[in-house]
């Protein structure tokens, strides 16, 4: 039953009962583990299953999006739901209405909300007042819905990732801190190797030693991938970065042929995309043996899958 139908039965929203997709550190590890187990399901399964008959998903983007647009409303459009697609601009948020309206509106006629937006805060006063779930679709400090994906990538390829060892190499961004709340969630070591200034936020690192991670910080790029299953990257420059400087402190962290020779020889490479080739990856590594970057971009659409049936109470 959809929410506005619950409404209309005189039920009322319930806030009390609501699933967000935030951040991993707000997600026990059980929880994340039966969406993967779900997400794995749905790729090996026909698409005759329609859970989510019924259900609208409010899609709304502050920053452009390739594949987690056409993940989230094929995935939601597979599972038998619909989807509502808005941008800021489209919306009375663009001329000055309030997160907290907005969320209390949307939560009438939708079932959930999917944000990407640069402003966290954004993301968390929306769920604050929402009575629906609210995905993180990105925000300048986490993306979730792409490391979901990412475990499920490597599970396929080299099975549970818990007790092996990734490494992050270049800018400690929003992916790079969702990848060191994975390693506290999912039980695996993470090296990171970014420049000093472009170190990964100190609060959530200290989260996930506090909560058992294996995250330690190094400056050598070939100090992080030593022996590793996996190398991870991410572009210099993300949308909302100033460009001055980066490339210069960046450089030396390329991944390249050299550097991906000195992980494990099985090494998996990955990188969430868009790729910047030349810069922070080569055409050899993105494109040779190692690399599994067009199947972390499927995944997205079978890991939003898992995110959405949870999201909505159809996983126990």
């Amino acid at each position: 039953m959809s929410m506005s139908a619950r409404v209309a039965a005189g039920a009322g929203p319930d806030a009390s009962c609501v699933r967000h997709f935030l951040d991993l550190k707000d997600i026990e590890p059980d929880a994340l583990r039966r969406m993967l187990d779900a997400a794995a399901g749905f790729k090996r399964a026909d698409t005759s299953s329609r859970p989510l008959a019924g259900r609208t998903l409010a899609l709304i983007f502050e920053k452009p999006s390739t594949r987690t647009r056409i993940s989230f409303e094929l995935a939601m459009r597979q599972l038998g739901g619909d989807v509502i697609m808005l941008s800021g601009k489209e919306m009375q948020l663009g001329r000055g209405e309030t997160l907290a309206d907005t969320a209390r509106v949307l939560s009438r006629y939708v079932d959930a909300v999917m944000l990407r937006t640069g402003s966290s805060t954004k993301l968390h006063e929306l769920a604050r007042h929402a009575t629906v779930p609210v995905i993180n679709g990105l925000t300048e400090l986490s993306h979730p819905c792409q490391i979901m994906a990412d475990i499920l990538t490597f599970e396929e390829h080299r099975g549970p990732i818990a007790g092996q060892t990734v490494a992050w190499i270049g800018d400690g961004n929003n992916v790079a801190h969702s990848w060191i709340e994975a390693a506290a969630r999912f039980g695996f070591s993470l090296r990171l190797a970014c420049p000093d200034t472009l170190q990964p936020h100190a609060d959530i690192v200290a989260w996930a030693r506090d909560n058992g991670g294996d995250v330690t910080l190094v400056a050598d790029p070939k100090e992080a991938v030593a022996g590793v299953q996996c190398v991870v990257t991410d572009c210099w420059v993300s949308m909302s970065d100033d460009p001055s400087g980066r490339h210069e402190k960046l450089r030396p962290y390329q991944v390249d042929e050299a550097l991906m020779a000195l992980a494990a020889p099985d090494a998996l490479f990955m990188h969430c995309l868009p790729a910047h080739r030349g810069e922070e990856v080569t055409d050899g590594v993105i494109d040779g043996p190692h690399s599994v970057v067009f199947d972390e971009a499927e995944n997205r659409l079978h890991a939003q899958k898992g995110v959405l049936v949870w999201a909505m109470g159809m996983l126990r």
